[in-house]
């Protein structure tokens, strides 16, 4: 569970550096994303659940 937690948090640390250092980009970056298909956000979110879980398999592992 303490790993979970920590990975919990390295995304809000991520994500904050994201809008914290560069809010207009991410602006421009959510605006985007509303021209994008609905297909293509679910095929890059599977491979970025995919590529996650390899990720932390091989580190883990």
């Amino acid at each position: 569970m303490s790993d979970f937690i920590a990975a919990v948090g390295l995304v809000l640390v991520i994500e904050g550096l994201i809008y914290g250092g560069f809010p207009l980009l991410a602006k421009k970056l959510a605006a985007e994303v509303l021209l994008v298909p609905e297909n293509a956000l679910r095929v890059a979110g599977l491979a970025a659940i995919a590529i996650g879980v390899g990720i932390v398999w091989i580190a883990r592992g």
